[in-house]
Formats: C-alpha cells, sequence, structure tokens
C-alpha cells in the first residue's frame, strides 16, 4: 500500500488535475465550430474565381510564417484563428483544385454531399477492418461497390452478386499493388518462391508511373517490368501483338508472365487499350488481366462510352476512382475482383485472437436462411485500419443518382468536344490525337517555320516552342493545363472535368492560350531577327576584312543598299512565318 500511496502523490492525475480548456468532443462545441467551418468553406467556393489557379511561391514559403514549435496551450478562440491563418497564409498557396479553370489534371471532382459525407465519416470515426468492428460500415461498402458496378456496367463476375466482390480504397497505386500481391502469391504457390525473381509483369509506355512503382513494392525487378512501347499510328494504345511478342520473349528466356495491367483512358492521351485482344493475347498462360481505368472507367454510366470496357469479361481486377469524375470527394478508388480469396489469400491476417472473433460473431442465427458471409476488408488491403469511404459514396449515388452522375459526364465531354472545335479552328495549332472523353491534347504546329524561329531541328524547336507556350499560359493566373511527350511529341493538355466549370471557363482558357500563342511567337520570331541581323553584320565585318574587298564609294552604296533589302527582307519573312503558323 506504501507503494501505491507514494504513486498516488507522486502523479495526482485525476484527483487534482483539471482538463485544459473544453472536452474534446462537445456537442454543443462541435454545433458552433462546424457551423464556422462550413461557412468558411462556403465563402471560399463563393469566392474561388478571385484565385489564380496555381500559387505564384516557392519552397519554403509557409515554413517562414508559422511558429517553429507547436502551442503549449490554445490561444482565445483558436479555431478562429487557424481558419484566418488558412485563409490569409495558407490559401495564397494552394493548387485550387476545384477553380474552374483549372483544366491541367484529370480532376478531383467535389460535390455538396461528397464532402458532408467525408464529413458525417469522420465525426462517426469508425474503423471498419473487420465485420464485427463496424457491421454496418462493412455492409455498406459491400452494396455500394456492387450498386457502382452496375451503374459502370461491369461484368458481373466482377461483383459480389455474381461471386466477385468489390472495395473501396485511396488510389489506384493502392489496388494495383494489392492485385499484384495476389497474383504474385498465386503464382510462387505453384512454381516456388525462390523464383519470384523471374516474375514479369506488363504494361506499356502510356500506364501510368504507379504501375512500377506498385510493382517495384511487391517485389518485381525492376528490369522484369516490360513497358511496351506504343505509337502514333495506333492511338498510343498497347497492341495484342507487341503484347504477345513481349510474353514470348520472356517465356523463351525461362521467365515467368505474371501481369498485365491494361489502361481505359491513360494520363497522357487518355488511350483506351483494347481489353478484349490483350485477354486473348495472354490467355491460358496464368497473366493476371488488371485493368486501370481510374479517370475514364467513370465514363461508363453512359451507355455511349460502354465499348470502352468491352471484353472486361475476362479479366481478373478492375478499378476507377470515383473521386476523379463522379463527385466523390478525395479520395476514393473502387477496386472489383473476381476471386476475392485471391487477395484475402496474399492479404489476410488471422493470427490475433480479437480479430478472429469477427468470424464467430458473423455466425448466422438460428434459423436465418439468408445469411450472407461476413467481410472482413482488413484482408482486401495492404493497412489494417481503414475509412468508412462506403458513406460518401452512397450518399453521392442517392442524392445524384445515376442519371445525374451521367449527366456530369456529357456535360464535360460537351464542353471538350467543343474545345477540340476552337483548337481545329485555329490553323497555327494541330490536334495530334483525337479528343477521347474530355482530354483534348494540342500543340502549336512544328515544321520548318518553328525551326527558323527557335532553332535545332523541327520536331525540337516544336516541341521547345509549345513548352514556352505551357509557360506563358499557366503564368497568367487564369488558365491552368499541362504537358505530356507523346511519340516524341511534346503536346499541352486539357482535362475538363471540374463540378464548377461551366463552357464560358473553357472559352476563356482557349482565349488565353490564343493570346499567349500570339505573344510566344512574336517574341520567338524578334529573337531569330536579332540572331540573323548578328549574324550578317558578322559576315560583313569579315568581308570588309578581306585583301581584295571593295571599299569605293560606289561599292559603299550597293552595301548600304543590299543592307536595306536584306531589312525588308527579314521583316517580311517574319510576317510571313507568323502568317504561316495561322495568326
Amino acid at each position: 500500500m506504501a507503494i501505491l500511496n507514494h504513486s498516488d502523490a507522486a502523479f495526482p492525475v485525476a484527483a487534482t488535475t483539471p482538463l485544459l480548456g473544453r472536452r474534446p468532443l462537445d456537442a454543443g462545441e462541435f454545433r458552433r465550430q462546424g457551423r464556422q467551418v462550413v461557412d468558411f468553406i462556403a465563402d471560399y467556393y463563393a469566392g474561388i474565381n478571385d484565385y489564380p489557379v496555381p500559387p505564384a511561391v516557392a519552397p519554403g514559403f509557409l515554413a517562414g510564417k508559422l511558429p517553429a514549435t507547436a502551442p503549449s496551450t490554445p490561444e482565445p478562440d483558436a479555431l478562429t484563428a487557424g481558419l484566418r491563418d488558412v485563409r490569409e497564409l495558407m490559401l495564397p498557396g494552394v493548387t485550387h483544385w476545384q477553380i474552374p479553370r483549372h483544366f491541367a489534371h484529370f480532376s478531383a471532382t467535389a460535390s455538396n454531399v461528397g464532402a458532408l459525407g467525408e464529413a458525417l465519416a469522420a465525426g462517426l470515426n469508425v474503423n471498419p477492418f473487420t465485420w464485427e468492428a463496424s457491421p454496418a460500415a462493412t455492409e455498406l461498402e459491400v452494396v455500394v461497390t456492387d450498386w457502382l458496378g452496375k451503374a459502370l456496367h461491369l461484368p458481373e463476375r466482377l461483383l459480389f452478386a455474381g461471386g466477385g466482390g468489390g472495395t473501396l480504397l485511396g488510389t489506384s497505386c493502392e489496388a494495383m499493388l494489392c492485385t499484384i500481391v495476389a497474383a504474385r502469391d498465386e503464382m510462387l504457390a505453384e512454381i516456388g518462391e525462390e523464383r519470384i525473381g523471374d516474375l514479369v509483369v506488363y504494361c506499356s509506355d502510356q500506364t501510368h508511373f504507379s504501375f512500377q512503382k506498385a510493382a517495384r513494392i511487391a517485389g518485381i525487378r525492376r528490369g522484369n517490368c516490360r513497358e511496351i512501347p506504343t505509337c502514333r499510328e495506333s492511338g498510343f494504345v498497347l497492341t495484342a501483338t507487341a503484347l504477345q511478342a513481349a510474353v514470348a520473349a520472356d517465356e523463351a528466356a525461362g521467365r515467368v508472365p505474371l501481369f498485365l495491367c491494361a489502361t481505359v483512358g491513360t494520363t497522357p492521351t487518355a488511350a483506351v487499350d483494347p481489353l478484349r485482344e490483350l485477354c486473348a493475347a495472354v490467355e491460358g498462360r496464368g497473366v493476371w488481366v488488371h485493368v486501370d481505368a481510374a479517370y475514364a472507367g467513370a465514363a461508363c454510366v453512359c451507355p455511349e462510352f460502354r465499348h470502352a470496357i468491352a471484353g472486361a469479361e475476362a479479366v481478373d481486377s478492375f478499378s476507377t476512382n470515383p473521386h476523379k469524375w463522379l463527385l466523390a470527394n478525395m479520395d476514393c478508388c473502387a477496386l472489383w475482383v473476381a476471386r476475392p480469396a485471391a487477395l484475402v489469400a496474399a492479404l489476410g491476417t488471422d493470427d490475433d485472437v480479437i480479430l478472429k472473433d469477427a468470424a464467430a460473431a458473423a455466425r448466422p442465427a438460428r434459423g436465418d436462411h439468408h445469411h450472407h458471409a461476413a467481410v472482413d476488408y482488413k484482408d482486401w488491403q495492404v493497412a489494417l485500419s481503414r475509412r468508412f469511404r462506403a458513406l460518401k459514396l452512397w450518399l453521392v449515388l442517392r442524392c445524384h443518382g445515376v442519371d445525374g452522375l451521367r449527366a456530369v459526364v456529357r456535360s464535360h465531354v460537351r464542353m471538350a468536344a467543343a474545345l477540340e472545335r476552337m483548337v481545329r479552328a485555329d490553323t497555327r495549332f494541330e490536334v495530334p490525337v483525337p479528343r477521347q472523353f474530355a482530354l483534348v491534347c494540342f500543340r502549336l504546329r512544328g515544321g520548318g517555320a518553328a525551326a527558323q524561329l527557335v532553332g535545332g531541328d523541327e520536331l525540337t524547336a516544336s516541341n521547345e516552342l509549345n513548352r514556352r507556350l505551357l509557360e506563358a499560359v499557366n503564368a497568367t493566373g487564369r488558365a491552368y493545363v499541362s504537358s505530356a511527350v507523346v511519340g516524341g511529341m511534346y503536346v499541352l493538355r486539357c482535362a475538363v472535368g471540374n463540378s464548377l466549370t461551366e463552357e464560358r471557363h473553357v472559352r476563356e482558357a482557349w482565349s488565353v492560350v490564343q493570346g499567349q500563342a500570339a505573344a510566344v511567337l512574336a517574341t520567338a520570331g524578334a529573337a531569330a531577327d536579332t540572331a540573323r541581323t548578328k549574324d550578317h553584320a558578322a559576315g560583313d565585318d569579315h568581308g570588309a576584312d578581306q585583301p581584295h574587298a571593295m571599299t569605293t564609294t560606289t561599292t559603299m552604296g550597293c552595301r548600304s543598299g543590299a543592307w536595306e533589302l536584306r531589312t525588308v527582307y527579314r521583316t517580311l519573312r517574319s510576317y510571313a512565318v507568323y502568317f504561316l503558323l495561322g495568326k
């Protein structure tokens, strides 16, 4: 007892130390503070157009404005002060993804119910890693992934209703990693774990870099990731012929083909790999076929785009990101697999007695003839803990309906089609690949004119001209676009997909591009003129030093006349190049 008494005296926590400030969870205070935050967000959206899209800041801009250490005690009304700092210090340094002039990336679409669903899930703050840990959260995820799969017209074998099943993860990279690990363990169980170094995975040179990252994490050797080249003539898609050749070469060398990542809507150009042909190319070889439809999978809510996943009935897994185009705020990646048991075998954990109790709790009650097997989603992912993402997606589907989501996708596609027509109407520009979904790729035309303006070979000069154009457009703060290099061509990307974007924003962005194109061409033309003037002047000086150079008055007069003619010629030529590029 003496020891216990001494301990009580030394650490009188519960007896004498009051909590500082209010309780961390208080219904009344939550109501007051929640209104503050909602008003702050609403005000942000109301004035979002006042911000430049990309911020004009440099690395370290924020660190110098904040204290070096966290406060020991909170200041009075700390939330109000914190929101003020967000507005004054942080928003000027944010890239505003929800601004309607953001066209650089495949959008992270937002909606009222998407944001409020996030808030609701955060407020409930459950951790549904097993069925028992939160039965409603688990079962809602089962229901909502089948809902979404049916809305996208996925093959039934990928849905719970057809023996497969879906889950909600954070990103497509997670989906890739989980499926590669499942495929790896299945294959190694057959050929022996010592052969992991022989496993080979396949993708195209247009596949998102996250695939190679996932493969490395899964233990695939860097040299065993086949990035198969694509070309402009095929629309930058992965062809079955090229895939077959790569697989055959690896088999001949004693390696083991393991996994194919096909893409529906590549990041550079939104190209669609031919699923049916690719599945046929690896049929019978034990290759796991995964479809990364992070962007364009959402378009399949519209019947007119379902051709993009033709042949999906033969794939092993399929993923898409509802946070990209289906109004489900970040983050939300839906993954479906034909054989959930493969995921569970690779990622499952059953050593902890606490987690094992979930299976006992999930046993059907006596007389229950409609029992569904319990799902422990911890066994479908890398982490154990997980978020209640299903609540947000369920609210979006309930409040917008599938028809509402179709209207969103069609609106963005319609605006992108209008932009493509604008680009084609300006003869200075070309559309090197046809528009896919709501992504338009374009560039200033190349050719000899660009080489004369910028220097170098035609392709290099054209790429440099377009790089300068991108830099100039984004520097205005009035539009934000991105770039890609495909088939050696530097192209500008304009992805229409923001929840707030209207056709007027697309027209304004194109006006910015046109204006900056004129400025870039004029600047390049002036620089070329200056360089040519210096070259001519150097040539004249060199001629004057020659032993037999004429220096009579008549000759000098001829030289003066020639100089004037060259000046007139250069002026006319610069205008000719300008109009040749399509002013």
